[in-house]
Parts: C-alpha cells; structure tokens; sequence
C-alpha cells in the first residue's frame, strides 16, 4: 500500500508573492516535504534542471517564464514530477489550458493550507502508484489520462494511434492480437479500410521504440515480447 509516512517528498514552490509563499512553505515543511522556492520562471527550470522533485506546485503569472511554460517543461522532460497549479486565476480558458498541458490540479487562491497539503497528497499517492505499477520490466510507463508512453521517464513521440496500440499489447503480454482485433482496441468499429493499417502502425512504432518489444506471431498477429525487450534493455 501506497505511504507517505518516513518518506521525504521534495517540491519545487514557484510563487511571487512573499507572504503565501513563506506561509505555505512553513506548512510544507511541518509536513515533512523538503521545499526548494523560487519566485521566478526562470529559476525554476534551472532548478528543476539541477535536481529531482516528486511534485511541483507552481504559480502562473510570475516573473521570467510563466507557470504554464515551466508546467511544459515539467512536463516534456520530468514526466516523473507531479504538478499542481496554485493560482489566482480561475478563468476557464486558463484552468483548460493547464489541463491541455497536462496538470495533475489546479488550485486556486487563496487556499487553505491543509487543503493544498491534502491535494499535494492525493496527487502524489496518485501518480506514484501510477508509474510504479505500470513500469515493465524494459522500462515503459504510460500516463493512461494524457495517452503518453515513456521510456525510462523520457517521452516517446507516438501518434494517439501508435500509444492505443502499445498499450493494447503491452497490458496483454500473453496475448496474440490478430489485425482485426487491434483495429477494434484502436478504432472501435469506426474504421473502414484495408486492415494492413496495422502493419503500418507496427513499423511506425517499432522504429520509435528503444527496446524489441513487439513480436510478429507468424499467420496470426502480433504480441508485446516483454521478456526480449528486458534482455535487450539490460544486455
């Protein structure tokens, strides 16, 4: 079961305004989070560029590069960090903005201390448990809610078509998958063409991914090889 007792989180604060950010960082703290603060953009990436944090709670409008764009950073390059947005904009276009880039929250102030230290929560025994349960053993994770796929915490750059694909075969590994079958995971029954698309999705995705974990099942279909991807990975 999923803990956060005896465990040190360490989060990246992005906040401007002096008061809120000494406030939420002493309840932070008291917490038991280590906290690195910063009331800059740009100094955020640098940090986050520096070290590793488990969550970042970031305001939007900043000195330096704004929140969303270190969200986007976050995001593109440490997949593994959680984010919340704590802000006081509470526009929709802005909150549907933050969720395009793949936010985890969004909190706007002002907020409750507790509050914000019970999301923090939530979020992170949410999205440990997502990539500790969905590590295989050649090292592939999947953000089911953003349809992402990584490679050791890097991003691979598959089409929504390729990451359905992937992740139809890789949560059956015993599994033969025959052409029609995978259209059906992938298209529902909205496809109406030559089934070879497959194939062509298969060559596509293999020449995207680091590791041979794709296996072609003569006169059937296709298979997630999770065990040639692993010898591959750590040969």
């Amino acid at each position: 079961m999923w803990t956060m007792q005896n465990k040190q989180y360490h989060v990246l604060f992005l906040e401007d305004e002096p008061t809120i950010r000494e406030v939420l960082k002493e309840y932070m703290s008291i917490s038991n989070y280590h906290v690195t603060e910063t009331e800059n953009g740009d100094d955020a990436i640098t940090l986050l560029n520096k070290y590793t944090f488990d969550i970042a709670v970031l305001d939007i409008m900043v000195p330096g590069v704004g929140g969303l764009e270190v969200l986007s950073h976050i995001k593109d390059h440490y997949p593994q960090t959680a984010t919340i947005m704590l802000t006081a904009l509470e526009d929709e276009k802005t909150q549907v903005d933050a969720f395009n880039r793949y936010a985890d929250d969004y909190v706007v102030k002002p907020v409750s201390p507790i509050i914000l230290l019970k999301r923090m929560e939530t979020i992170l025994r949410r999205t440990k448990q997502s990539f500790s349960n969905s590590k295989a053993a050649c090292g592939l994770t999947f953000e089911e809610e953003a349809y992402r796929a990584y490679y050791n915490g890097s991003p691979l750059p598959l089409t929504l078509s390729e990451y359905l694909l992937l992740q139809t075969l890789y949560k059956e590994p015993n599994r033969v998958f025959n052409r029609e079958q995978l259209i059906l995971r992938i298209f529902n029954e909205d496809y109406i063409g030559n089934d070879r698309i497959i194939d062509a999705h298969i060559k596509n995705l293999r020449k995207k991914l680091p590791v041979p974990c794709i296996k072609t099942v003569i006169g059937i279909g296709y298979q997630f090889d999770k065990e040639g991807a692993a010898h591959e990975a750590y040969s």
